[in-house]
């Protein structure tokens, strides 16, 4: 080693020393930013809705590779040594039971199928209760969504009896919703020509003249309905009146929604149901883990990127972070709010959720 390269090992020694006497308390929160990055699934549902992309805009908003920028120069404000992932899956039923075999680290899911699992209720009765679940945070209203082919007839929900109708596919949160729908007015999928396809699937069906119809539980506006749309006329059902009151009055997470009108090209307000889209995990997750992606989802500087990511995002706030919630909130997260000075109360209340008219991105 030369005299250059000895100097130049000691001032870097000495750098080193006066860096870490001075600053350890600007260390990273977490063991997390080495080497090995710590990796984090996202569960969502299929690509046609809206789970898989703001999955995929949470995914990179709470990643920070290693050897990443930092977040104050301009780098992501992510969990240092973290990559997280969107992962397309069946839906929310199939989310929960991914969650509580460690299928899955966290996952989207309806507040009405999160609440029933964990109770052992509705769909999950005789089951065992997954009371391993917990919540990091309530995302954004979904609006169930009956489309029909316009001249179809189809006007309200029972006149879907003896048509052509797609409740999705096995294992997803809409399914259950529609059958519980179809049971407000004394329907079961036995009176229908039933279908059990993902809305992609069924926008394709409808396009060839094989389905009159199909169920979707999304936030609004949804891309597959949208395109579909513009190929062919299409309608909303009404869901309204005194069934769904006595449905309400029996399962009190569903809140009223109205679709605005123009929300799909040529379609006129419609009254509706919602549920909130939650992001979920269980008390497997580290708790200081959990508590720093929460602080990354409500990073100041990651506010811009939910704003502009996606439409539905947009809806995504900390002033109703705790709205709805269908589970406990994991330990970490409520440290994170209760630093906030957000008072956390359990049980939670499910209020009815206001749906505002969007525009759809590109």
């Amino acid at each position: 080693m030369t005299k250059a390269d000895k100097q130049g090992a000691t001032r870097r020694r000495l750098l080193a020393g006066a860096a870490a006497a001075a600053g350890i308390g600007l260390l990273p929160r977490l063991p997390l930013a080495q080497s090995a990055p710590t990796f984090l699934r996202i569960g969502t549902a299929s690509t046609a809705g809206i789970y898989f992309p703001v999955g995929s805009l949470i995914a990179s908003i709470i990643s920070n590779p290693p050897g990443s920028r930092e977040c104050g120069r301009g780098g992501s404000c992510g969990v240092p040594g973290l990559v997280a992932v969107a992962q397309s899956t069946d839906g929310s039923v199939h989310n929960v039971a991914a969650l509580a075999t460690g299928a899955l680290e966290t996952a989207f899911c309806q507040a009405d199928v999160a609440y029933w699992a964990f109770h052992g209720e509705g769909p999950y009765e005789g089951a065992e209760p997954a009371t391993s679940l917990r919540a990091i945070a309530n995302l954004y209203p979904e609006v169930v969504q009956l489309v029909a082919r316009t001249g179809a007839n189809i006007r309200s929900v029972e006149d879907l009896r003896g048509r052509r109708i797609s409740l999705d596919r096995d294992g997803s949160g809409t399914q259950v919703d529609a059958r519980l729908i179809l049971e407000a007015w004394d329907l079961t999928p036995d009176d229908l020509e039933a279908h059990y396809v993902p809305a992609n699937i069924a926008a394709a069906m409808m396009r060839s003249g094989e389905l009159d119809g199909f169920f979707l539980v999304a936030g609004i506006p949804t891309p597959s309905i949208a395109d579909l749309a513009r190929d062919l006329p299409i309608s909303l059902v009404p869901i309204g009146g005194e069934p769904i009151d006595r449905l309400r009055r029996r399962y009190p997470f569903f809140g009223r929604a109205e679709v605005p009108p123009g929300t799909y090209p040529s379609t006129f307000p419609v009254p509706s149901l919602s549920v909130g889209a939650q992001w979920l995990t269980t008390d497997a997750l580290d708790e200081e883990l959990a508590y720093e992606i929460t602080r990354a989802l409500w990073h100041p500087s990651n506010r811009a990127l939910l704003d502009e990511g996606h439409p539905k995002a947009r809806q995504i706030s900390l002033d109703t972070a705790l709205n709805g919630l269908g589970v406990p909130l994991h330990p970490g997260a409520r440290r994170y709010y209760e630093e906030l000075g957000i008072t956390v109360i359990e049980p939670y209340e499910l209020p009815d959720t206001p749906v505002e008219e969007e525009e759809e991105s590109g």
